[in-house]
């Protein structure tokens, strides 16, 4: 037989069966998953179309339900266009986790895009309280005793983008422009009489997702704020200084003195850049979540570590685990050197490990050696957080002779 007919007759067989696959395919699936499970107002375009194939293996894989590739590196297999856009801004945790799936349905949804029917659930099986070091980590509630209606009804994405976000915390718009889309400035103005100028910082009172106070303002009242706005606010100026703030807060304003601080190189009132000057969720005032007060300006700092292969834990989003939050003499605004902050909660830090302290210097430095000399607790891609390969690589920067 001529080569070139051998070739037809398997390209027909071949292309043959392919065309009676999908069917075939997904009748052979059915037979032990239940059909009504994968129908839905809208179904992912490889279930209607009978390939299920294309994201599972039939037969045998390395991943859980049989799944060609790990999460969401099989959903960038055929949505591409999405894996580079989602990398722009700030991006949600789950699409840099490749989480698709927390928020998507699979197979089939009743809206658009595959959400889940209940994605308020959704995203407060993150946003919600969660234990965490046996400890209670507060967050959203589904509802509170006066909550903003856009939240009751479930619609997160009115305010937040779902992937990312230019903005902090994933925000449509600017916080007070956002409010003024549904909020109109007469009728604002009107319910804050005594404001002087232009209503501003909406936030820094109003909690947009609900509270126990009407009005949504925040739960947590700042002293002088319950008082009345002349007991900070200059009345030419309407301006508050950091030194007012130190007025009272006496212990915060000494640690801003340190050699290292938050108060430097910032316009106008430092303490406002992570504190309310009004209300806040919790005594501290913070402005939002502590790991996003501190991104606001070490955005740069998380983004390089993130997706770093070992981390410090869950303790990556502790800040003030490690850090001083106002200032310190030691650099970076460590609780201590680089030995005594790590001994903060390695107990036997030092008394089994390569020497550390005064007593042993770096031959490249002349400093003495820590835990940071070799371990960065930010993330690195090596285990045990070693700043380079523990076989060889790292060895040999000090110990040259082997």
């Amino acid at each position: 037989m001529r080569p070139s007919l051998l070739l037809l007759i398997v390209g027909c067989l071949f292309f043959g069966c392919a065309g009676l696959s999908a069917a075939a395919e997904q009748d052979s699936c059915f037979t032990c998953h239940e059909k009504g499970l994968f129908q839905d107002q809208v179904v992912h375009e490889p279930v209607k179309s009978g390939k299920c194939s294309i994201c599972h293996n039939p037969h045998a894989a390395r991943y859980k339900g049989l799944l060609r590739f790990e999460k969401g590196k099989l959903c960038y297999t055929c949505h591409q266009e999405k894996a580079e856009s989602f990398t722009k801004g700030i991006v949600h945790e789950p699409i840099n986790l490749h989480e698709c799936t927390a928020c998507h349905e699979p197979h089939a949804a009743s809206g658009k895009g595959l959400v889940a029917r209940d994605l308020k659930a959704r995203c407060l099986a993150c946003h919600g309280p969660r234990e965490e070091n046996d400890k209670i980590i507060p967050g959203l509630a589904e509802k509170y005793k006066h909550t903003h209606q856009p939240y009751l009804e479930g619609e997160c994405g009115a305010c937040h983008q779902p992937h990312n976000s230019v903005r902090p915390m994933l925000l449509v718009q600017a916080p007070d422009e956002l409010c003024g889309s549904c909020h109109a400035e007469g009728e604002l103005q009107a319910k804050h009489t005594g404001y002087p100028g232009t209503l501003r910082g909406c936030l820094t009172c109003h909690n947009p997702h609900g509270s126990d106070r009407p009005a949504l303002i925040r739960n947590v009242l700042h002293e002088p704020y319950e008082q009345g706005c002349d007991s900070c606010h200059e009345q030419s100026s309407g301006r508050v200084s950091v030194e007012k703030c130190g007025e009272c807060h006496a212990e915060a304003f000494g640690e801003m003195l340190a050699s290292h601080t938050h108060l430097t190189r910032r316009d106008g009132n430092a303490c406002v850049n992570c504190h309310s000057p009004h209300a806040g969720d919790e005594q501290r005032l913070l402005r939002a979540r502590q790991k996003q007060v501190c991104a606001a300006c070490h955005r740069e700092s998380i983004n390089k570590y993130k997706n770093s292969a070992f981390k410090h834990g869950k303790n990556i989003d502790n800040c003030v685990d490690c850090h001083h939050q106002h200032g310190g003499n030691d650099m970076a605004m460590l609780k201590g050197n680089g030995l005594e902050v790590c001994a903060l909660c390695h107990e036997n830090q030092g008394k089994f490990t390569h020497p550390v302290g005064p007593e042993v210097p770096d031959p490249r430095t002349g400093r003495m050696i820590t835990c940071i000399t070799c371990h960065n607790p930010m993330g690195t891609d090596y285990p045990y957080n070693l700043i380079l390969d523990g076989k060889q690589q790292l060895c040999v920067q000090c110990h040259k002779e082997y």
